[in-house]
């Protein structure tokens, strides 16, 4: 039951979101006061000024505990048959726990004790299985073997792994919990690998030491496509992955390396968004605001920090956007190749999108509908042959939003080809290379499209809208009352604040005409109206997309206010700072960070049946 403190935070959030929109709505009817300076898009001192503190302040708490910088990097590679390694402890004694760090591959190992070196025990979980496993969701990342009560005094260690996979490796605990120095014992020739790096050796494991959640399907697939292996996650087409593995590549194929560029497209959004505010509304304020909004942004905390590929289908989402409203706002006649380079970036960043997840396809879209929309009434209003022009413009579509973006998709698969047997530096002009491209298409729009599940945390589009149901990432009670949690979803001011402002796009766009709140609305439409007709496994992490349009109607209103409230400081700059006040009191539900179970349960879990932290 949740206390009455607690129930008053969700209804003061909203009420507070509901007042702040309605004197928006008594400010708007108001005149634009004499004096007021014009929209100013042009980037002054101030405009890199606001830009570098927010970016720099978001970086450093986005970076900040994003996980361990070490980890086990030498593995066994055990080969494919009955290999195994042996540990020869030189004299009898007690083993209380055994801890592994596993890498690539998927099997049980068996795990046997001996006193004598001819006599063996398995050591078998409580069901009967295999005491060490190395399961597909147990990947690159520290497991604790099930040991046999009865054990005793033994000498000898065997791991044996009847296929091909590796172990990355060991810790050994003597009768009082002690870890055990490896030059107590040997491992037998060619293992020694196994005890080599024994300063990554956690105390326990957790999701800064290991992988969580999705983490154990895409670090994975990086590594492999870094090593020219065939992937195990195929289900997504290849560039989120290949950009992920640059961070493996740098930082090695630990925590901090496989999560570094999620954070860096992360940290990439906020200039991003910055110049398209400050382009649409020509406000410094408005840009830094809506920027610092977004900063603050639940969601695009929480989700950057994952080692997943739905950072970079926002980022180039956001990208394409830009650029789309950079072609749709240039004079054409002043610049008119200048135009059509903001239009062929829009198609080039719709590609990359294309190629990281299929989601920017609905966000292409909505590219569409805004060209469709222009052309309409570009043809309306001619005075003069619009024809001609229309025509150059579908030629160059064709090549940027068709042929570009099909190359980028195809070569984003140059990894997967070798482990085919494609290879040479002109592997795209195979027919084999084609094929394989084509045939994952296939296994993809049929794995999403039958896919049957369930999950403990999904969620339907509408539940988005009012941030009803997160989905918990990491969860872990301590035995002195606390606990490490996080989950992602929306800042509930964002959430609320920014669906009533897309309130206000309908109504500007349908009573002003106003196009800057057309362009938000259409945007905002394309990445969420398609998830009204999926019936998958939905989960709220689809709904990142739109938060960013969500921030660009806020960022409409902040304008607004601007120009026309006398006391905009204190409306826009209180609104911001509650944003960053509610990611304060959620930080550690965002960030894992290890607090009281009563303060998650009597300030944090404002809806009882469905915030599950």
């Amino acid at each position: 039951m949740l206390s009455k403190l607690t129930i008053l935070f969700p209804l003061a959030t909203a009420l507070y979101a509901l007042l702040w929109f309605l004197r928006w709505t008594r400010v708007h009817r108001l005149p634009v006061p004499e004096g007021e300076a014009a929209e100013e898009r042009l980037f002054e001192k101030k405009d890199w000024i606001a830009l570098a503190i927010v970016t720099v302040v978001y970086a450093i708490a986005a970076f900040t505990g994003l996980g361990s910088t070490r980890a086990p990097q030498s593995f066994l590679h055990f080969e494919s048959g009955n290999y195994y390694a042996q540990i020869d402890l030189g004299t009898e004694r007690e083993i209380s726990a055994l801890r592994y760090y596993t890498g690539l591959g998927t099997a049980d190992y068996t795990l046997q004790f001996s006193a004598d070196g001819e006599n063996w025990i398995d050591q078998l979980a409580d069901d009967g299985a295999s005491g060490m496993p190395q399961a597909y969701n147990q990947l690159f990342r520290w497991c604790d073997a099930s040991l046999n009560d009865d054990n005793g005094s033994i000498r000898y260690i065997r791991i044996i792994s009847g296929t091909e996979q590796e172990l990355g490796e060991i810790a050994l605990y003597d009768e009082a919990g002690a870890l055990i120095d490896p030059a107590e014992y040997t491992l037998a020739g060619g293992c020694d690998m196994l005890a080599d790096e024994q300063d990554t050796i956690p105390e326990k494991y957790s999701y800064k030491n290991g992988t969580y959640f999705d983490e154990i399907y895409f670090p994975r697939t990086a590594l492999e496509m870094i090593r020219q292996m065939w992937p195990y996650e195929i289900t997504h087409p290849p560039l989120g992955k290949a950009i992920l593995s640059l961070g493996v590549r740098v930082f090695g194929m630990t925590p901090f390396g496989w999560r570094f560029m999620g954070v860096l497209f992360g940290v990439l959004m906020l200039p991003v968004l910055y110049i398209l505010l400050k382009k649409m509304f020509g406000s410094t304020a408005a840009a830094t605001c809506g920027t610092t909004v977004f900063a603050f942004d639940f969601m695009h905390y929480t989700q950057t920090r994952l080692a997943t590929i739905d950072t970079y289908a926002v980022f180039f989402t956001l990208l394409m956007y830009l650029f789309m409203y950079f072609w749709l706002t240039e004079d054409e006649e002043a610049r008119p190749r200048r135009r059509l380079l903001w239009l062929g970036l829009a198609g080039a960043s719709f590609g990359l999108g294309a190629a990281s997840k299929w989601v920017c396809i609905y966000a292409g879209a909505g590219l569409a509908v805004l060209w469709a929309v222009y052309w309409i009434v570009r043809f309306a209003r001619a005075k003069k042959d619009a024809l001609t022009p229309f025509l150059i413009n579908v030629l160059w579509c064709l090549l940027f939003f068709v042929a570009i973006p099909a190359v980028i998709y195809a070569a984003s698969y140059y990894s997967y080809a070798p482990s085919q047997g494609i290879t040479g530096a002109f592997r795209l002009f195979k027919p084999s290379y084609w094929k394989l491209v084509l045939d994952n298409q296939t296994y993809m729009w049929n794995y999403h499209s039958d896919l049957v599940a369930t999950h403990p945390y999904s969620s339907k589009w509408y539940q988005w809208l009012l941030d009803i149901r997160p989905i918990l990432y990491y969860l872990e009670y301590f035995d002195d009352g606390t606990k490490s949690a996080f989950g992602a979803f929306s800042n509930p001011l964002v959430c609320w604040g920014g669906l009533l402002a897309m309130g206000g796009m309908v109504w500007l766009a349908i009573r002003d005409r106003d196009q800057r709140a057309m362009f938000i609305l259409i945007g905002y439409l394309a990445n969420l109206l398609p998830w009204v007709l999926v019936s998958r496994l939905t989960f709220a992490y689809h709904y990142f997309p739109c938060t960013v349009f969500l921030v660009l109607a806020l960022g409409r209103l902040f304008a607004d206010l601007r120009r026309r409230d006398g006391s905009w400081q204190i409306t826009v700059g209180a609104f911001t700072s509650v944003c960053a006040g509610l990611f304060v009191m959620f930080y550690p539900v965002l960030s894992g960070l290890r607090v009281s179970t009563d303060y998650t349960e009597h300030f944090l879990k404002w809806f009882t049946d469905t915030w599950p932290f």
